[in-house]
């Protein structure tokens, strides 16, 4: 097609249809456990922080995402019974979210998964290629976010 020339060369074309592949790569390897990308994050997350509760706004931040995103993810973990949600003690309004054993052991199996993808991508790329890479998508990222 005529935009062809136009799209080789489109970074903003690149990473969309990047980020559409890594979002299948990553449902295939997540499949097993029922998962999705984001679900998989907050998994990791909690995993992470335990013993320490986590409050949603804090995944919203840090995985760039709407509050609304993440409370229908938590609400979906919860239903299959990998987290709980606690009120906060100190404010009533907020909720804290911990591991049930079952999710602990979820997340385990997610962070070797995406360990497994990480290592795959260092040995195809390169370890310096691959962090260059990553400057560079940042860098297109934080222009993109301008006003």
């Amino acid at each position: 097609m005529r935009i062809d020339a136009f799209l080789r060369e489109s970074p903003m074309f690149a990473v969309s249809r990047a980020a559409r592949r890594f979002e299948s790569l990553a449902s295939r390897v997540l499949a097993p456990d029922n998962l999705g990308f984001l679900e998989a994050l907050v998994l990791a997350a909690l995993f992470f922080e335990s013993p320490h509760h986590v409050k949603p706004s804090q995944l919203a931040e840090t995985f760039a995402t709407t509050r609304g995103n993440l409370s229908h993810c938590i609400s979906s973990l919860e239903a299959k019974g990998l987290l709980q949600r606690k009120i906060d003690p100190q404010d009533a309004r907020v909720y804290l979210l911990s591991l049930k054993p079952h999710g602990k052991r979820c997340a385990l199996r997610v962070i070797a998964a995406l360990d497994r993808m990480q290592n795959e991508f260092e040995r195809e790329i390169g370890r310096t290629a691959l962090a260059e890479m990553l400057k560079s998508v940042r860098k297109l990222e934080a222009r993109a976010a301008i006003p």
